[in-house]
C-alpha cells in the first residue's frame, strides 16, 4: 500500500492508493457470495495445502466439524471427489452463479407484492376477504374484475377466447374489457382455428390486431382463459362446460404455470394476418373472377350484394389492398386464386 499526498492550491488531499491485490484479498471475504466462515476457512486452507487432508485441516483450524464442512463444500462444487479444491476462478464463478440465482428468487418473491396490493385493494373495495381461488358465475362480475385490475395497474391482458364469444351485457366477451387503450395495456388474444370459418369473428380480430391488440390463431385445443398482468388468472371452471363460470386464481405458482402455458401456445400460433382466407372469402374471390358484376357474383353465392361487398372489404383489409385490382394481384401472389 502506498500513501500519496497531493497538494491542489491551498487544499490538501490525502489519497490512499492500494497497489497490492493482496491488501484487498485480506479485507475481502467470501461471505457475500454465500460461504460461511468455516466453509471459507477450510477452502482457503486446502488452497494453500492441497495435499494436507481433512485431519490436518481440522487440527490446524481447530475445526471440529471439518467433515461436515467439507461435505458442504463438495455439494457446492468447490471440492472435488478427492477433496482437492477447484481453482479460484471456477470457485468464484460457481459462487457468483449461486448468488445470482438466489437474487432472482428474491426478486421473484418481491413480484408477489403486486398480488398482495391487488388483494388489499379488493378487500377495501368490497369489504370482504379475498380468496386465493374463487369461483365466479356472473359473466358481468368477471368482466368488471378484469377491467378493475387493468384500471388499477395497466399492464398486459392475455386471453384465450373460445368461439362463439360469450355475450357480456351488450358487448362481446373480449369487448367487455374495452376500451383497452384507455388502460394502456399490452393485449394478446388467442383464437381457435375455427375462427377461419367465422368471417365476422376473423374480421373483428383483424381490426383489433391493426389497432395494436395482437391476435393469433392456434390449432391447439382451447379453453376460456384470461390473465391480467401475469399475476391474476381467470380459467374456465369446468373443462366441458363454458357456461359454468370461471375460477379467479391468485396463487403465484399456479399463475406462473398458466402464463408459461399461454406463452408456449402464443409462440406456436400465427398472427391473424398470416392466416389463409376463410372459406366464404375464398368463394367471394373466386366468384369475382367468374362474374362480371357484384350482383351476378352475389347471386352465384346466394348472398346479398351488401354482404358480398362486406366480404370483399374484409379481403382487401386482410391483403392491405386499396383497390380490388391490387387485391386480386396480391391474392394471386399468395396462391389464393
Amino acid at each position: 500500500m502506498a500513501v500519496v499526498i497531493r497538494i491542489d492550491g491551498t487544499r490538501r488531499r490525502l489519497s490512499l492508493l492500494c497497489c497490492s491485490a493482496a491488501f484487498w484479498e485480506m479485507k475481502m471475504t467470501l461471505a457475500r457470495l454465500g460461504l460461511s466462515v468455516d466453509q471459507e476457512r477450510l477452502y482457503r486452507f486446502l488452497l494453500r495445502h492441497p495435499s494436507g487432508g481433512l485431519e490436518q485441516a481440522g487440527a490446524d483450524l481447530a475445526l471440529k466439524r471439518v467433515s461436515v464442512v467439507a461435505a458442504e463444500l463438495r455439494a457446492m462444487g468447490l471440492l472435488g471427489p478427492d477433496l482437492r479444491p477447484v481453482a479460484p476462478t471456477a470457485a468464484v464463478h460457481l459462487l457468483v452463479q449461486g448468488r445470482l440465482e438466489r437474487a432472482w428468487q428474491d426478486l421473484a418473491g418481491l413480484a408477489s407484492v403486486g398480488d398482495v396490493l391487488a388483494e388489499l385493494r379488493e378487500e377495501q373495495r368490497t369489504g370482504r376477504r379475498v380468496h386465493i381461488v374463487e369461483r365466479l358465475t356472473d359473466p358481468a362480475e368477471f368482466s368488471r374484475r378484469v377491467s378493475t385490475l387493468l384500471a388499477d395497474a395497466p399492464g398486459e391482458l392475455a386471453q384465450v377466447v373460445a368461439l362463439p364469444r360469450r355475450a357480456v351485457g351488450d358487448n362481446a366477451e373480449a369487448a367487455g374489457f374495452e376500451p383497452l387503450s384507455a388502460y394502456g395495456p399490452n393485449s394478446r388474444t388467442l383464437l381457435p382455428a375455427e375462427a377461419f370459418d367465422r368471417s365476422e369473428e376473423l374480421h373483428q380480430a383483424r381490426v383489433w390486431h391493426m389497432q395494436g391488440h395482437r391476435h393469433r390463431v392456434t390449432t391447439e385445443p382451447v379453453r376460456r382463459l384470461t390473465v391480467v398482468n401475469r399475476q391474476v388468472a381467470f380459467v374456465q371452471a369446468e373443462p366441458d362446460d363454458a357456461d359454468a363460470g370461471v375460477l379467479q386464481v391468485r396463487a403465484a405458482g399456479i399463475v406462473a404455470v398458466i402464463v408459461a402455458t399461454f406463452d408456449g401456445m402464443w409462440d406456436r400460433a400465427l398472427d391473424v394476418d398470416d392466416q389463409p382466407l376463410s372459406l366464404i372469402e375464398h368463394r367471394v374471390l373466386d366468384a369475382l373472377t367468374r362474374h362480371p358484376t357484384d350482383a351476378a357474383a352475389a347471386r352465384a353465392l346466394n348472398i346479398s350484394v351488401r354482404k358480398l361487398r362486406t366480404h370483399i372489404a374484409a379481403v382487401m383489409r386482410h391483403l392491405h389492398a386499396t383497390t380490388r385490382f391490387q387485391a386480386g394481384l396480391l391474392a394471386r401472389e399468395r396462391g389464393w386464386l
